[in-house]
């Protein structure tokens, strides 16, 4: 047999547990700390609390990457007492050293300075792009059904890689609101037994640019501008149509992004893409090429707009919460990452298309995606900067068996991270944090720097040398060593050029419009419409509406009607395409696991009805919530009902389906100066409280399935939703209203709602 790999066991074993992390008690998530805290300040000296179940954190491994076999506790805070930062015990934190009560500040009090100078050194340079960002930790289960076109050994048959994902926008920075209209990161950390892989993506599967040499054009235009540094993470302003209408190799992207693709519901249910095209390498040496795709099992779902700018003012953190609530109550999201794979030619083309453009895809229908493994998150962070902003990733964080290619934007990258990762994390060590360290051994020649960690040993670090024994050696490839493709590049000139085939801009944006439905056009229309109405300069506007004409004629005339301009001709032939029905959010069913059930009381009638849709929406692996006229408990001296949401802090955006339970009469906090949403005085005297009115309606119009039971019809009446309506339903009982919605939940929204213009 032989020898046992540590690192492959340590992996596993990570896994195993992250696998086995238990959700909430009652399955609601939210709760904030692992006990109830008491009512009175604690005073009886204990030691930190553990973290809460569903939290994990890096593995323990050395800064070296070797397992150290210690508990992820002794990573955390230790002991009863408050102490510096050295370890001594301190008896007051609340009050400076002075001379005397009244007395000046004295200069040696060392505890003051500690606490201020750490305090003033808490932050460290914000991310220039995905600021904004949510992660997890997480397993990724290899299929096996890569091993023909890659060696990477974590690809292979059932072996378990621990990983890291870290979501984001692009253009807001860190105090900005998740649900804003942009493009969303999707990175990969791959702690694998052969070293780190970073899977670096997007959730569009173009880029705005060919060349990474204008990155910091599309990002200078696209982020607020810098005389009154605003707008904050959004693209409706000039700078940014500005730029996209001159440059038209951004008119793919731009497109997606003002598709539903640019304020996707969830993170869980967002799929990723590599972007780039890259080289696999199999155990033969053969090559493929490949592009990567994350795919949700929950089905790719977006919010309509009318969604994310209420979520923008009532949870700016929308997303992020999502993510960690699904976590906390057992709703693991999980996606498959898929490869397209091709021929690896000279041409390094397929079907006409481009492979090193970054601005095109390749439709699924002629290249169909290959499942090759299965994600799954299911434990959040336990520090946030610890682990999610501290994180750092790198295109050029390769394994054997994946190689990149000449794609000129992904070449721009593999410097541009690195140099990135420097100025954040102040110096070259940053591999050593740990929630960056590899799980592989390191045997490197890289000595010093900030924040070096490791205790190298030894006096050569260099090669060849005798004195260290000639350590390290050189691996070959038969001892798992990371070798390059020899890629035969041809003779040629030096040119600040591009290939002829990167200057078509506009056949795949009309690809995607014509993949579109009628209700997905229309939101592509209101989206360019409302953008578009914010930008000052009417020359700007009327620029990207001659882009438009080259997309498509009807695109342009209806975004002109909403603009109040005319309509110009295309400059270019509209040549024909083939519809990719993969393009569309439309027309398939998804699983239920973690959809949010508002169960909507007025705190009286059948209560009884109440707690057993509860308990069947907990039985569906969904997330029942409560909302009452106000919080605490339903029937506290019964068999108590826990309230999750108030009228005065629910709104529709926070779930994917109402159940009403009876009629929830008006609050006791029902009138405009306690809530503007109650209304006026009047209000108190209505039969359903205002509020609830409000929530309803706005589910019916963003396409959100909508039940009740005992009476529930004369509250949906008041709120001007007919019982009849597609998607209403109405029932005896609230286990009947609660099967009948589950049958519209799979497709994500009542889309017969959507009425396109006739």
């Amino acid at each position: 047999m032989g020898k046992s790999n540590p690192i492959k066991a340590a992996a596993e074993k990570l896994a195993d547990a992250l696998r086995d992390v238990p959700g909430p008690a009652d399955g609601i998530p939210g709760k904030p700390g692992p006990e109830t805290p008491p009512v009175d300040e604690p005073t009886e000296p204990r030691g930190p609390l553990p973290p809460k179940p569903d939290q994990g954190s890096p593995a323990t491994v050395s800064p070296t990457g070797q397992p150290t076999g210690a508990d992820p506790g002794d990573m955390a805070q230790a002991g009863s007492y408050l102490t510096t930062a050295q370890g001594t015990r301190l008896y007051e934190t609340d009050k400076s050293l002075k001379a005397g009560p009244r007395g000046p500040v004295l200069l040696q009090d060392h505890h003051l300075r500690e606490k201020i100078t750490h305090f003033d050194h808490e932050r460290i340079p914000e991310r220039v792009v995905h600021a904004r960002g949510a992660a997890a930790h997480g397993v990724f289960h290899g299929y096996g059904t890569a091993s023909q076109v890659t060696k990477a050994a974590f690809l292979a048959k059932d072996v378990a890689t621990p990983v890291f994902v870290r979501f984001s926008t692009v253009l807001g920075s860190r105090g900005s609101a998740d649900t804003v209209r942009d493009t969303r990161g999707f990175a990969t950390k791959f702690y694998t037994t052969e070293g780190v892989w970073d899977l670096v993506g997007n959730n569009i599967p173009v880029f705005f640019i060919q060349d990474a040499i204008k990155f910091p054009d599309i990002i200078h235009a696209g982020k607020p501008h810098p005389d009154r540094e605003i707008p904050q993470a959004q693209s409706a302003h000039d700078s940014f149509w500005d730029f996209v209408s001159l440059h038209t190799e951004a008119v793919h992207h731009t497109l997606w992004n003002m598709s539903d693709r640019g304020i996707p519901r969830s993170y869980r249910t967002m799929e990723g893409f590599g972007v780039h095209t890259f080289r696999l390498v199999n155990a033969e040496g053969k090559t493929t090429l490949v592009k990567f795709h994350w795919k949700p099992k929950l089905g790719v779902h977006s919010m309509v707009w009318e969604e994310a700018q209420i979520a923008g003012g009532v949870d700016p953190d929308f997303h992020r919460r999502d993510l960690a609530d699904a976590i906390e109550a057992g709703a693991y999201p999980q996606w498959e990452l898929g490869i397209q794979t091709f021929p690896d030619t000279p041409e390094q083309m397929y079907e006409g298309i481009d492979l090193l453009d970054p601005t095109k895809i390749v439709p699924e229908e002629i290249a169909p995606v290959q499942p090759i493994g299965l994600l799954t998150l299911n434990a959040n962070p336990t520090n946030f900067f610890a682990e999610t902003e501290q994180v750092a990733f790198h295109p050029g964080h390769l394994v054997p068996g994946i190689d990149i290619t000449d794609d000129p934007l992904l070449a721009g990258r593999l410097f541009s991270y690195l140099d990135t990762q420097i100025t954040r994390l102040a110096g070259p060590n940053f591999g050593q944090i740990p929630i960056n360290r590899t799980h592989a051994p390191v045997n490197d020649m890289l000595r010093d720097g900030f924040h070096q960690d490791a205790v190298h040993r030894g006096v050569a670090p260099y090669r060849p040398n005798s004195l260290d024994g000639g350590c390290p050696f050189l691996a070959g490839a038969d001892t798992g060593a990371y070798i390059e493709v020899p890629v035969e590049v041809p003779a040629a000139r030096k040119v600040r050029e591009s290939p002829a085939t990167y200057d078509d801009h506009f056949s795949q944006p009309r690809l995607f419009w014509q993949s579109m439905t009628d209700v997905e056009r229309e939101h592509i229309i209101a989206a360019y419409t409302f953008e578009l109405g914010k930008c000052y300069e009417n020359t700007v506007k009327e620029r990207q509406l001659r882009v438009l004409a080259n997309i498509d004629p009807e695109l342009c005339e209806q975004v002109a009607t909403g603009l109040g301009l005319p309509v110009p001709e295309p400059t270019e032939e509209l040549t024909p395409v083939r519809p990719s029905p993969a393009l569309s959010q439309l027309g398939q069913s998804w699983p239920l696991d973690g959809r949010i059930i508002g169960i909507v009381t007025g705190g009286g009638g059948d209560l009884d009805g109440v707690r057993a849709v509860r308990q069947a929406v907990l039985d569906a692996g969904m997330v029942p919530l409560v909302v009452a006229p106000s919080g605490g408990q339903l029937d506290p001296n019964g068999d108590p009902i826990a309230i999750q949401r108030s009228f005065a802090t629910a709104r529709s955006i926070e779930f994917d389906a109402l159940l009403l339970a009876g009629v929830p009469g008006p609050g006791a906090d029902g009138y405009g100066a306690r809530d503007a949403k109650a209304g006026d005085e009047s209000a108190r005297a209505a039969a359903t409280d205002p509020r609830v009115l409000l929530m309803l309606s706005e589910a019916y119009r963003h396409g959100k399935a909508i039940g009740g039971w005992a009476g529930a019809e004369t509250v949906l009446a008041a709120a001007g939703i007919p019982a009849d309506a597609p998607g209403v339903v109405v029932a005896e009982s609230g286990d009947a209203a609660l099967d009948r919605l589950t049958e519209l939940l799979p497709h994500h929204r009542v889309w017969e709602r959507f009425a396109p213009a006739i």
